[in-house]
C-alpha cells in the first residue's frame, strides 16, 4: 500500500476574543510544526505566542491589537513570513453551522454568505471565524479553504431533543437544540476508537468537556444523542463567564424592568456571569480553588459549578437509559482531580467509583477496578479533527 503524501495544514479556531493556529503535517499521522495563539484581543495586556512540537518558544511578546480584524492580520501575517511556504490547506473551526451544515464544508462564496446568515445565531463566535476566512483567503490567495462546524457532531441527536418548546413560526426560523464541542468530542471518540475501547462503538459514555466552555454529550452507540448545550453555547451547564441554563422569565424580567437591553443582556449571558459573576473574583477555577478557603462567594461557585456537572450527568444517564463510561476533557476536566472528584462524588447511585490515588496522579483511568463506571481523563484536541477533515475533503475534491 502507498503511503498518503505529506501535506500541510494550518488549523485555525477563533474564538471570541483569542486566535488559536495550528500548523501541520499530514501524512500516514498528524505531526505538529507549531502552535500558536493571540489572546485577549482588544486589551493592552494581550499576547502572543508561538512554541514548536516540543513547547519550547519560537516567539512570545505582549501584542496590543485594536480588535479581530487587527488580530488576524498580525497572525496570519506572522505565519506568513515564519512559514516555509504557503499552507496546503487551511480548516477553520466554524462554531455554529444553524440547520444546513452538518458536516464538513470547503469554503466557498456560497458558503460564506451561509454562515453570514447565521450570524444571530452565535454573534459571538461567527464575525471572528468569517474574519479568519477572509484573512486567510487574502494573504495565501487561492488555498483550499474548509469549515469545520462544531454543531455537526450532533447531528444524530433526535428530533425529540432537538425540540425547542415554542411556536412553531420560530422553530421554522431554525430555533432549535444544535449542542456544540463537536470537534473534541469527535476527536475523543477517535482516539477511544483506537485504544480498542468497546464503548466507544458500543456503549452509553458521557463525555464531559470541561473548560472556559462546559458541555456534555451522551453517545450511544458511537453516535451523539444529547448534549447540555442548546441553541447557542451559552445553555447547559455553569461555565466560566457563561450562565448556562436560565430561566427565561429572568431574561424577560431583566427586559421588562429596563435593567439590561439586548446588547446588555448578551453581554451578561456570556460574558458576566457563571463562575466570574456568583463569585466576583475570577472566571478561572484553579484562583477560585485558591481563595475558596477564605472567600465564601469563590466556594460558591466552585459548588455551584461541581452541582451543576452533577444534575447533568444524571439526566445524560437517564437519556442514555444507564451509563458504561465517563471521559473528562478540557482544562478543568484534565487538570482538576478535586473538581473531578467532587463531581463524581455524588454519583455512587450510578455504579461510579473513583480511585483517589489514580485520580490525583491524572490517570488514564481514574476509576476503580469494581467500579462498573469506567471513568477516563483524556486530553481533546480540537486542531487534529480539523486537520482530519480538512484533508478528507482537499483528497476528494
Amino acid at each position: 500500500m502507498m503511503s498518503k503524501p505529506v501535506i500541510t495544514i494550518l488549523a485555525v479556531n477563533t474564538g471570541s476574543s483569542s486566535i488559536k493556529f495550528s500548523l501541520y503535517e499530514s501524512g500516514e499521522k498528524e505531526e505538529l510544526i507549531y502552535f500558536g495563539s493571540l489572546t485577549r484581543i482588544g486589551l493592552k495586556e494581550g499576547r502572543f505566542s508561538v512554541t514548536d512540537s516540543g513547547g519550547r518558544y519560537i516567539n512570545c511578546e505582549r501584542v496590543e491589537t485594536a480588535d479581530h480584524d487587527s488580530a488576524c492580520q498580525y497572525v496570519f501575517s506572522w505565519i506568513m513570513n515564519n512559514s516555509a511556504g504557503i499552507p496546503d490547506a487551511v480548516g477553520h473551526r466554524v462554531v455554529h453551522g444553524g440547520p444546513r451544515h452538518t458536516a464538513p464544508e470547503m469554503i466557498t462564496p456560497e458558503l460564506l454568505d451561509s454562515v453570514t446568515a447565521l450570524i444571530p445565531y452565535a454573534p459571538e463566535h461567527l464575525p471572528q471565524a468569517l474574519n479568519a476566512i477572509r484573512h486567510a483567503a487574502s494573504e495565501f490567495p487561492g488555498v483550499f479553504q474548509v469549515a469545520c462546524f462544531d454543531t455537526a457532531f450532533h447531528r444524530t441527536i433526535p428530533p425529540v431533543a432537538k425540540l425547542c418548546p415554542i411556536p412553531e413560526e420560530y422553530r421554522r426560523e431554525g430555533v432549535q437544540r444544535y449542542g456544540f464541542h463537536g470537534l473534541s468530542y469527535e476527536y475523543l471518540l477517535g482516539e477511544l476508537r483506537a485504544q480498542d475501547e468497546p464503548f466507544a462503538r458500543k456503549g452509553r459514555v458521557i463525555l464531559a468537556h470541561l473548560g472556559h466552555g462546559a458541555s456534555m454529550a451522551a453517545v450511544l452507540d458511537g453516535r451523539s444523542i444529547e448534549t447540555t448545550m442548546g441553541f447557542s453555547p451559552a445553555g447547559g451547564l455553569v461555565m466560566s463567564t457563561r450562565t448556562g441554563d436560565l430561566d427565561p422569565g429572568v431574561v424577560v424580567y431583566l427586559l421588562q424592568q429596563g435593567l439590561l437591553d439586548a446588547a446588555g443582556l448578551r453581554d451578561m449571558v456570556n460574558r458576566k456571569s457563571g463562575l466570574l459573576g456568583v463569585s466576583g473574583v475570577s472566571d478561572d477555577m484553579r484562583d477560585l480553588l485558591d481563595a475558596e478557603k477564605s472567600d465564601e462567594r469563590a466556594q460558591l461557585a466552585v459548588e455551584l459549578f461541581c452541582y451543576s456537572a452533577r444534575k447533568h450527568i444524571g439526566a445524560l444517564a437517564a437519556a442514555l437509559g444507564g451509563l458504561d463510561m465517563i471521559v473528562f476533557t478540557g482544562g478543568i476536566g484534565l487538570h482538576s482531580p478535586d473538581i473531578r472528584e467532587r463531581i463524581c462524588s455524588g454519583l455512587g447511585f450510578l455504579g461510579i467509583r473513583l480511585d483517589m490515588e489514580r485520580n490525583g496522579n491524572n490517570a488514564a483511568i481514574i476509576s476503580q477496578d469494581k467500579s462498573s463506571v469506567v471513568v477516563r481523563v483524556m486530553e481533546t484536541n480540537e486542531e487534529v479533527t480539523i486537520v482530519r477533515e480538512t484533508r478528507r475533503l482537499l483528497e476528494a475534491s
